[in-house]
């Protein structure tokens, strides 16, 4: 009779556990709606994805980053990537990124769901990649990510929506017989609702040289512009044009590391 309370207890404490974690998922600042281009709203267990069909890409991705998902276990396979069967052909495959001179690069990134295996495999669906300059995924792109686990950590949680940019007045570049659309630049940005409302936002260019940091700080507001994109409609409007506003890297100390001081 014990023994069946025993499982009662545990069934029930794992139960609540997996609620706490859906809710944390779920709480995630989703931007609004796309009408100026194609959009299918693709809801994984880590993060959402506005698919493309156009460009073979996402619009966007946005996931709500907690300090306990920064420290998961699961660790990736030699190679996980996979086409996401849930989106119509044609669509992004391995095969388009063979010999094309990019990497497959994360949005949300691996290290960011290693808190469940389920959502580390579906980190590499190919709706969450893009083609990258290997120089820049490798380090700035990389830089950016750890420095938003850091304020994770610090302020408990993050809201981060990032995507890729294409401007108009270049020539669209492909990649691939699924003629996948290679970005021209990379935006991301960051909400904390923690400790104070603060907002900031990232802009890289997909180019392998290197780049300052401190160069590629925008506003929200800024970004929301470049994009097309409103990222956090569900703040009040007082809230989200205080935080949009700004983009004070100083108002994130001090998780901001030594490493990138002027």
């Amino acid at each position: 009779m014990k023994l069946n309370k025993l499982f009662v207890v545990l069934a029930t404490f794992a139960a609540v556990l997996t609620s706490c974690v859906n809710a944390d998922t779920q709480s995630m600042e989703i931007p609004a709606r796309l009408q100026d281009r194609p959009e299918q709203i693709l809801k994984r267990k880590a993060y959402t994805v506005s698919y493309n069909k156009d460009t073979k890409c996402a619009n966007w991705v946005a996931w709500h980053l907690t300090k306990e998902h920064t420290y998961g276990r699961n660790q990736r396979s030699q190679d996980m990537f996979e086409e996401d069967f849930q989106v119509a052909t044609p669509r992004a495959t391995k095969n388009d990124y063979y010999n094309s001179g990019f990497d497959r690069g994360h949005l949300c990134p691996a290290a960011d769901t290693k808190w469940d295996n389920t959502a580390l495999k579906e980190s590499f669906y190919l709706t969450n990649i893009c083609p990258q300059n290997h120089n820049l995924n490798k380090y700035e792109w990389n830089d950016i990510e750890m420095l938003c686990r850091s304020w994770a950590r610090k302020y408990g949680s993050v809201d981060v929506v990032c995507g890729p940019v294409y401007y108009a007045d270049k020539a669209p570049r492909i990649i691939g017989k699924g003629k996948v659309r290679v970005p021209d630049a990379f935006f991301k940005v960051v909400l904390c609702r923690n400790s104070g409302a603060k907002a900031i936002g990232f802009l890289y260019k997909n180019v392998g040289s290197k780049q300052n940091v401190y160069d590629c700080i925008r506003t929200v507001d800024e970004i929301e512009k470049l994009t097309g994109i409103d990222f956090f409609p569900m703040l009040d409007d007082n809230t989200e044009k205080k935080v949009e506003a700004s983009s004070d890297i100083k108002a994130w100390t001090p998780s901001y590391p030594k490493r990138y001081s002027k």
